[in-house]
């Protein structure tokens, strides 16, 4: 889980006073940095959780967009406000947008750069839940406690076939769940998983 430690701020974004004394190059840098960082986070092999509670704008948005569920509170307000500076999200922001709530809606928010709250971010399908403020901590938990119960090979094989296929067409995506369906058939957790099904109990994973 990704979550701030400061009280309602996810992530505000980039230091606009630090910016303004950075050279063309230095930012160049910077942004790259975070690019490469938040690619990182979204490669991650097991679930990723983004806690979303206050302000998530920017460098700070495009974060949680790199995360594979996003849950927030009441109190979340979220932006890319970059085309008000006259730039542009450059940590993401442009592709993970769009293939959440679509092109048309992505273009409006990003050319606007207005602020989302909460609840308009559940109906666009930006975050997962929706929750009274200073409860998304505990919804995160247990939505991590929930996929923490099932077959650790599963839940990795089933992230790589959901995000590898992004930009592929249906016969290349359907070749990669075959290819990651063929993993998790000889695990000793698919095993188990049918013998706790037979057997009316919980299943004991190992990742095996």
């Amino acid at each position: 889980m990704i979550c701030s430690s400061v009280p309602g701020v996810f992530c505000a974004g980039a230091d606009l006073k630090e910016r303004r004394n950075m050279s063309q190059s230095e930012v160049k840098v910077f942004v790259n940095s975070l690019c490469s960082a938040f690619l990182y986070l979204e490669k991650v092999c097991i679930p990723t959780i983004a806690v979303i509670e206050g302000v998530a704008l920017g460098g700070g948005l495009e974060m949680a967009l790199a995360c594979d569920i996003r849950i927030c509170g009441e109190n979340a307000l979220m932006g890319l406000p970059e085309t008000g500076l006259a730039i542009i999200p450059g940590a993401g922001g442009t592709q993970r947008l769009p293939r959440l709530v679509g092109n048309a809606i992505a273009k409006e928010i990003i050319y606007t750069g207005r602020e989302i709250n909460g609840k308009e971010a559940l109906s666009l399908g930006l975050v997962n839940y929706f929750v009274p403020a200073g409860e998304a901590y505990s919804k995160a938990l247990a939505v991590a406690r929930e996929i923490n119960a099932k077959g650790p090979v599963a839940i990795r094989m089933a992230k790589r076939a959901i995000s590898e296929v992004v930009d592929t067409d249906m016969r290349s995506g359907l070749a990669l769940e075959e290819d990651c369906y063929d993993q998790v058939l000889n695990t000793k957790d698919r095993l188990e998983g049918l013998a706790a099904f037979a057997e009316k109990r919980k299943p004991k994973y190992t990742g095996e």
